[in-house]
C-alpha cells in the first residue's frame, strides 16, 4: 500500500513539476524585460535627449525580438526604418531646436503625474480587453522561402499601397518639420 501511494505521489509530482525554461524562453524573457524597462524609461526620464536614447534602445529590443521569432525581414525593416530613419530624424529635431539646446525651453515635462495616471488607466483597460478576447489559433503553415518576402513586397504596392504612401508622407512631413525647427529665425538686415 505504501509503495503504491509513493508511486502515485511521484507520478503526480512528475506531472505537475514545473519544467525549467528553455534557452529561447529565457532570452525572450530578458529581451521582453529590456524592452519594457526601456519603454518605461521613455516616459519617465525627464531629459528629452535621454528619453530619445531610451526610445532607440526600445526599438532595437523590438528588432531583436523579431529576429528571435525568425522574422528577419521585419527585424531588418525595424532597424532600417525606425532605428535608422525615424530615430535619426527625431535626434536631429531635438538637437537642432535651439531653444532646447541653449536653455530657452525647459527640458522637463511638468505633466508627468497626469501622464502616469492616464498611462496606468490605459494599461489596465488594454490588459482587461486583451485578456478577454478569444484569440483565434491558426494552423496554416508559413512558407519558409523567398515567396514570403516577394508576397509581402507585392502586398506593399497593391493591397497596402495607401498605408505605405501615408508612411512615406509621414516621414516627409517629419523631415520638413525638422528643417523648419532648425532654420535660423533672425530677420535678414
Amino acid at each position: 500500500m505504501f509503495d503504491t501511494l509513493k508511486a502515485l505521489g511521484d507520478q503526480l509530482l512528475a506531472q505537475t513539476a514545473p519544467t525549467p525554461p528553455s534557452i529561447m524562453q529565457a532570452i525572450f524573457s530578458l529581451l521582453a524585460l529590456f524592452v519594457a524597462v526601456s519603454a518605461l524609461m521613455v516616459g519617465v526620464t525627464r531629459n528629452l535627449f535621454h528619453s530619445l536614447l531610451c526610445l532607440v534602445a526600445t526599438l532595437f529590443g523590438v528588432a531583436a525580438i523579431y529576429f528571435m521569432l525568425e522574422a528577419e525581414f521585419v527585424g531588418v525593416s525595424q532597424i532600417l526604418v525606425y532605428v535608422g530613419a525615424i530615430s535619426t530624424l527625431i535626434t536631429f529635431a531635438v538637437m537642432l531646436t535651439k531653444g532646447m539646446m541653449f536653455g530657452g525651453t525647459s527640458q522637463v515635462n511638468r505633466q508627468s503625474l497626469i501622464a502616469v495616471i492616464i498611462s496606468g488607466l490605459l494599461f489596465v483597460t488594454l490588459t482587461g480587453v486583451l485578456t478577454n478576447i478569444p484569440w483565434p489559433v491558426g494552423n496554416e503553415i508559413v512558407p519558409n522561402d523567398a515567396s514570403l518576402i516577394a508576397g509581402l513586397g507585392e502586398s506593399f504596392v497593391t493591397t497596402y499601397l495607401i498605408a505605405f504612401e501615408l508612411m512615406a508622407m509621414l516621414l516627409l512631413v517629419a523631415l520638413a518639420g525638422a528643417i523648419l525647427l532648425a532654420r535660423d529665425r533672425k530677420p535678414k538686415a
